[in-house]
């Protein structure tokens, strides 16, 4: 098959260039402002006679919550899990 005079309609070729010597970025939360957004959730959750919060935003929590603390030291996440989760429960039980 003869080669082509059409250049390359989404210009590929061009576009490779574009990225060949760019280091991947790489995100680093800052330990402090994650600890305050963690204790600023536990804090609310704390001072709550019922959930204060909506289903959803409940689920998000549960996920997001523990995902943050991997940013923290093992030790400190793995207590500021513990405490949300005994958190939950009692306002689940309420």
């Amino acid at each position: 098959m003869a080669p082509s005079r059409q250049g390359d309609l989404f210009g590929n070729d061009e576009q490779d260039e574009l990225f060949d010597d760019q280091p991947t970025p790489v995100y680093r939360a800052d330990p402090d402002q994650v600890r305050e957004d963690l204790y600023k959730i536990l804090a609310e959750a704390r001072a709550a006679q019922t959930m204060p919060w909506e289903p959803r935003r409940v689920t998000l929590y549960r996920t997001i919550f523990p995902q943050m603390t991997n940013w923290l030291p093992d030790e400190e996440g793995a207590q500021l899990r513990f405490e949300f989760e005994t958190e939950l429960a009692r306002l689940q039980a309420a």
